[in-house]
């Protein structure tokens, strides 16, 4: 039950932090905007209607669909975690999905309710698409499953 509640309320603050975020930079920014740099990055406002590089660029609305049915397999695997891993969730295993979850959410709710996801963040020193505050958790929560994944197979290995 404590993963249940550690997995609502990542997705929640999240999710919040997101959409507060991007209504931020919609309000702040005009379209292609860029604001001052700030060493590694700055902030430009951009609507992507496609995924990261202009990958299936006005593909919105089947990203969308993609984006839900992830969140709704995640929220799946996370209730039937401990059958499929054999072992409950640990807090950083539940940390990771949500943090995905909520990404899919976020830029989810955009794709549907605007038919593009807001990015605003702008690295500086490489070449790397603008990206917001959801992507920031996918891809936290990827890196945050496979060091969990890793942590769980090295106890195992050591049981052996």
């Amino acid at each position: 039950m404590r993963a249940a509640a550690l997995f609502t309320v990542v997705v929640l603050v999240w999710l919040v932090l997101d959409r507060l975020t991007k209504a931020y930079f919609e309000g702040a920014y005009e379209l292609g905007q860029a604001g001052a740099n700030c060493g590694l990055f700055r902030f430009t406002l951009v609507h992507n209607t496609g995924a990261a590089w202009g990958m299936f660029g006005d593909s919105t609305f089947a990203l969308g669909i993609t984006s839900s049915i992830t969140c709704v397999l995640i929220v799946l695997v996370f209730a039937f975690w401990e059958k499929l891993a054999g072992h409950a969730p640990s807090a950083l295993e539940t940390i990771a999905l949500a943090l995905v979850c909520s990404g899919g959410l976020g830029n989810a709710i955009d794709r549907f309710s605007q038919l593009y996801v807001v990015d605003f963040i702008d690295f500086t020193f490489i070449d790397f698409p603008v990206f917001n505050v959801a992507d920031i958790g996918v891809t936290c929560g990827f890196v945050l499953l496979v060091i969990g994944y890793l942590l769980v197979t090295r106890k195992e290995d050591a049981h052996v």
